[in-house]
């Protein structure tokens, strides 16, 4: 006993030299959580009391809402747009400043080596050198509203310098963010081009398959045979460009960036008064891509949404008009096969000559490392894509891309007016100026008139239909001008009471001239239309309701066929008890029920079962249209027409059931092997993802949102994307719904939240309402409910 007391003793001291090193640690990181805390703290909007402003000529007082939409009231527009550009900063500034930088090409200045690829492709896609040529198209008006917003941006970052509030992510990141230029503002525009108007990605997808594939198989990735085929197709095949290779398929932007809009008549609606609905489609992200505000002043008085670094509202509603929009995805950038001078790489032929492209120095500055030498060549169609040209090899052919969005253009001009406009022509005569990207509006007005235009400068080819790339080196092909703009697709008040789009096809084949023959399912603007047509007497809260829908007609029109081959070639009924479950279900992608994992999980295998094993996988990557070909090549097999793939592969049914098992393997390896149990929501999560959440598992915790289950998908009208982990990642970014029966206020939802801010009451606060469609009602006139004011004083 002595013995054991002797060692208890010996044992003691050790024990208690530890319990104090690691109390001591923990009172030290608790204080250092305390510092960082009251640290991060600091940069906080101020959201109350009085700030003076310099640029300011008169008082503008800032009125933030329960949900944190500031509403700004100003006596003149000058001061209005002054101080929507200090807001933005306040609440946005980081994010404005990495917009700019990636728009630019900018990002290794600040984050080092890895950007530089990301650097390179948006030098070479030239967004801030076609902002300005833009900006030197501009009238003096818009000039000065940039300058304007530009001040306050400039006001905020000088005042956060100043006083050492800087937020946390430039100190985590090492540098102070440069003053905010006009060219700032259109540059960020120009991205959202970017974002919303690709399709030379198709281009050249089928340019690899024509030069790797039987001309039957290769006819058989296009949407439809294409026009002048022969010589086009021929042109391809002479010339090769490499594709295998060249481009990183995680740098493009979401293949169907879409929306969805409709506008209801007073015919159909409980009030008498139209009724509008808007959700438009995007990345998902810590903060939105959205930002809301209320803007008035003695010229306007508006309230919406625009992008942080922009001013105006470029989508909402005023006193007289409420808009919206979905994206139209024209054939807007046509890929040209150039012909360099195996001599000088700079030139390239045309018309038998060779004539010198413009080369342009676009040194890139790494963080912590030497300068990357980089030069962006620009043909008379537009810059070279392909960065082969760069190496040793000297190519023989490489692709330029000519783009609607890398010409001058004005929509800044537009979105002032639209801000303004108080009817359908007034509207319609500002939309004219908006060329970049073109987009589906809806319209309605307090006249009751509801309309719809498909807008933008959308190109008249000489030869073709976009569906390849064309001869760089004749002037045979290329463009001849844009439709006219009295002849994009229009309408107004229709018959049928109701105007809907979602990336569907919006033309006929009557339609005079080519749009796109690569449209999005149709699935989500047929149960809009669906839910529409059955209707006629509907409140603002029914189209809330119907932005929430989660009815699959993907499954609608293709599951009976595909339980009939599982059922086929199951000839164990091994796949029995899932299968009844299959035809047993509703057809809702609702969160707690295991078929549309199922469904969905064996929609996204099969074009992996026919395609993946068939090309290199990066081509399988940047390969577009992997959902429209699957499911023309379902529709056609189905129908007794298969396709050569379909048929070398073994027919539909054996197609349809490698891909099922390959499905079942894969779900009952996640989540076991009693399906009754399995859940849509256990594996399709609602993210929101913070730029620098990546950088750090830490980090990610307290910048996202907890993941969450979330119904709907990538096919209904609760549009929730998602890549292959789950992860919903991309949807609707903005829900609106506007009563012109009553335009003092509207409905919203910005998930995941209005600030930019770790430390904001505002951060994450609606990201729990994105799932459940709880919207806010935001005021156009009348007091604010439980409103923080913050006074900009003028200096």
């Amino acid at each position: 006993m002595a013995k054991n007391a002797q060692h208890k003793k010996r044992m003691g001291k050790p024990a208690k030299v530890i319990l104090w090193i690691l109390a001591t640690l923990v009172t030290v990181a608790a204080a250092a959580l305390i510092f960082v805390n009251v640290y991060i703290g600091k940069s906080k909007a101020v959201i109350e009391g009085n700030v003076q402003l310099s640029v300011l000529d008169e008082n503008v007082t800032v009125t933030r809402d329960e949900n944190g939409v500031p509403h700004l009231d100003a006596k003149s527009d000058a001061d209005l747009y002054r101080a929507q550009g200090y807001v933005h900063a306040q609440d946005r500034l980081f994010q404005m400043d990495l917009a700019r930088r990636q728009a630019s090409g900018r990002l290794s200045e600040v984050v080092g080596a890895k950007a530089i690829d990301t650097d390179k492709q948006f030098r070479t896609f030239s967004l801030r050198n076609a902002a300005e040529k833009s900006f030197d198209t501009y009238s003096d008006d818009a000039k000065q509203v940039l300058g304007w917003y530009a001040d306050g941006v400039n006001e905020f970052i000088e005042e956060v310098k100043d006083n050492g509030k800087l937020s946390y992510e430039f100190k985590l990141l090492g540098y102070e963010p440069e003053p905010w230029t006009p060219i700032d503002s259109l540059t960020i525009g120009k991205y959202m081009a970017y974002d919303l108007g690709g399709k030379w990605t198709p281009q050249a997808m089928r340019h690899w398959a024509l030069n790797q594939y039987p001309e039957e198989k290769a006819k058989e990735l296009f949407i439809t045979y294409p026009e002048n085929a022969e010589s086009i197709m021929e042109a391809n095949m002479k010339n090769p460009v490499q594709v295998t290779g060249q481009f990183d398929p995680g740098l493009l932007p979401h293949e169907f960036n879409g929306s969805n809009n409709w506008v209801v008549s007073g015919d159909k609606t409980k009030s008498g008064m139209p009724l509008l609905a808007d959700d438009p489609h995007l990345g998902l992200s810590t903060p939105s891509i959205w930002h809301q505000i209320h803007l008035k002043s003695p010229e306007q008085n508006v309230s919406g949404v625009i992008f942080a670094g922009i001013p105006g509202i470029i989508l909402g509603h005023n006193e007289k008009v409420a808009w919206g929009v979905t994206n139209v995805g024209p054939d807007v950038q046509d890929l040209y096969i150039e012909i360099p001078n195996p001599d000088d790489p700079t030139q390239f032929q045309y018309d038998d000559e060779w004539e010198q492209a413009e080369v342009r120095d676009e040194t890139i500055r790494v963080k912590d490392e030497e300068d990357v030498p980089f030069e962006v060549v620009v043909t008379r169609h537009g810059p070279i894509i392909t960065d082969v040209i760069y190496k040793d090899e000297k190519p023989d052919a490489v692709f330029s891309m000519q783009w609607t969005a890398l010409e001058p253009s004005n929509e800044l001009e537009a979105i002032m007016d639209l801000n303004k406009a108080d009817d359908w022509e007034s509207f319609e005569t500002a939309l004219e100026a908006f060329s970049a990207p073109a987009q589906n509006f809806v319209f309605a007005s307090t006249d009751g008139t509801i309309a719809f235009k498909a807008n933008g400068k959308i190109p008249i080819r000489k030869q073709g239909d976009a569906q390849l790339p064309v001869p760089g080196n004749s002037s045979e092909y290329g463009w001849d001008g844009y439709v006219p703009y009295d002849e994009l697709p229009t309408v107004v008040n229709p018959e049928e009471g109701f105007i809907a789009t979602a990336n569907n096809e919006v033309v006929d084949e009557k339609y005079p001239y080519h749009i796109t023959k690569f449209w999005a399912q149709p699935y989500r603007y047929e149960r809009i239309a669906e839910v529409l047509r059955e209707g006629d007497d509907f409140t603002a809260e029914d189209m809330m309701d119907l932005q929430m829908d989660q009815k699959n007609l993907h499954a609608g029109e293709f599951l009976d066929s595909l339980i009939g081959s599982i059922e086929k070639m199951d000839r164990k009924g091994s796949y029995k008890g899932i299968l009844t479950q299959l035809k047993d279900w509703d057809q809702m992608d609702s969160v707690d029920a295991p078929q549309p994992l199922v469904f969905h999980k064996l929609m996204k295998q099969l074009p992996v079962t026919m395609f993946a094993s068939d090309m290199p996988a990066d081509v399988y990557e940047f390969m577009p249209g992997k959902p429209q070909l699957t499911d023309q090549f379902l529709r056609n097999a189905y129908n007794g027409d298969p396709s050569t793939w379909v048929e070398e592969y073994g027919g539909v049914d054996q197609w349809v059931f490698d891909a099922f098992e390959k499905t079942m393997a894969s779900l009952k390896e996640d989540y076991g092997d009693n399906y009754g149990k399995w859940q849509w929501g256990d594996f399709h999560q609602l993210v929101f993802p913070h730029p620098l959440s990546s950088a750090s598992p830490v980090l990610a915790r307290f910048l996202d949102p907890k993941k969450q289950p979330v119904g709907g998908s990538g096919i209904t009208v609760q549009a929730a994307s998602f890549k292959d982990d789950g992860s919903a990642n991309h949807g609707a970014s903005w829900r609106f719904v506007a009563d012109l029966d009553d335009l003092s206020k509207a409905y919203h939802i910005v998930g995941p939240g209005q600030s930019g801010h770790m430390k904001s009451q505002w951060f994450h606060d609606q990201a729990d309402d994105w799932v459940r469609g709880d919207f806010h009602e935001t005021v156009l006139e009348g007091d604010v409910k439980d409103g923080h004011v913050l006074t900009l004083e003028a200096k």
